[in-house]
C-alpha cells in the first residue's frame, strides 16, 4: 500500500486586536494582573508580605496598577488592585503597598518606556539559585529563553527602600527581561503582563531545573550558537505572550471571582 506524505496546514495564533478604548485596555491589564496573582499563588510564588506585580496604566504612562500590602495573592481580585504614581501617591485604592515593590517598580518603569509590567517575588528555587550570584546556564531549550537576557543585580544590600538602589536596578536589567537579584529572588519585565508573568514561572522552572541538574552532576552547556538560535525561537515576547493563554483560560475558569 503506498503510504502518502503531507506535510501539516501551518496556523499562526493571532495575538488579541488593539483596545478600542483606554478603559478598555486598563480593564484587560488589570484582569490579567489579577489572574497573574492567582497563577502565582497557585504555584507558591507568595510569602508573607513580599512580592509584587505591576503593570503600567494605559492612560498615564508614570502610573501603574500593583497589589495592596498584605493581601494573599490567591484572593486578589481586580477591583483590589491599586493605582500609584511615581511619587508614591495612592489614586485608586486605600489599603498600603509594599514600599520596597514601590521603589524597585517605579525606577523600572520610569527608566523603560518599553515595560508594561513587572514581576518580582520571593519564589523558593529562584530564591535559591540567586544565592549562587550566577546567570542561569543554557542547559535545556527552556532555559535558552534567557540566554544573554538577564543579568545579575550585586550585591545584596538589605531590602529595597532607597530610590538609588531602585535606579541602581532599573539600569541593571538594562534592555533584558529579567534580572536575578542576588540573595534575593527573580524580577522579570515585558512588554505585556501576559508576556512578564510567563517569563516568571519560566524562570522559576528554569532555575528549579538546573538546581537538580546540578545536584545530580555537571550538565551539558548549549552551545552558544546553539543557544542563541534557540533563545531567538522561544525567547521572544509574542511566545511569552502566547504561553500565558492556556494559564489565563485555566484560572478565570477555576477561579472566575478574580474578575470582580
Amino acid at each position: 500500500m503506498n503510504q502518502i506524505t503531507q506535510r501539516p496546514k501551518q496556523y499562526s495564533l493571532v495575538a488579541r486586536p488593539p483596545a478600542a478604548t483606554f478603559e478598555e485596555e486598563r480593564l484587560h491589564r488589570k484582569q490579567r494582573l489579577a489572574a497573574t496573582f492567582r497563577l502565582f499563588a497557585r504555584y507558591g510564588f507568595d510569602q508573607g508580605l513580599a512580592g509584587h506585580v505591576t503593570v503600567r496604566d494605559p492612560e498615564f504612562s508614570d502610573r501603574f496598577w500593583i497589589n495592596p500590602l498584605g493581601q494573599y495573592f490567591g484572593h486578589i481580585r481586580v477591583s483590589d488592585l491599586q493605582l500609584v504614581d511615581h511619587d508614591g501617591q495612592i489614586l485608586v485604592g486605600n489599603r498600603p503597598i509594599n514600599q520596597a515593590g514601590f521603589v524597585i517598580h517605579s525606577a523600572i518603569h520610569a527608566a523603560r518606556p518599553d515595560v508594561i509590567a513587572a514581576a518580582h517575588t520571593h519564589s523558593t528555587y529562584g530564591k535559591a539559585w540567586s544565592t549562587l550570584g550566577r546567570k542561569l546556564d543554557p542547559i535545556t531549550q527552556d532555559s535558552c529563553a534567557f540566554y544573554e537576557d538577564h543579568d545579575v543585580f550585586d550585591p545584596f544590600s538589605g531590602v529595597v527602600l532607597d530610590a538609588d538602589e531602585g535606579k541602581r536596578i532599573g539600569e541593571t536589567i538594562g534592555s533584558k527581561k529579567a534580572l536575578i537579584l542576588q540573595n534575593h529572588g527573580l524580577l522579570t519585565v515585558g512588554p505585556t503582563i501576559e508576556a512578564t508573568a510567563w517569563w516568571f514561572i519560566s524562570m522559576e522552572n528554569t532555575a528549579h531545573a538546573q538546581l537538580l541538574a546540578e545536584a545530580a552532576g555537571k550538565p551539558k552547556l548549549i552551545a552558544p550558537d546553539v543557544a542563541r538560535l534557540t533563545a531567538s525561537q522561544v525567547g521572544t515576547h509574542k511566545g511569552g505572550y502566547f504561553s500565558f493563554q492556556p494559564l489565563w483560560d485555566w484560572i478565570v475558569a477555576a477561579e472566575p471571582d478574580l474578575l470582580d
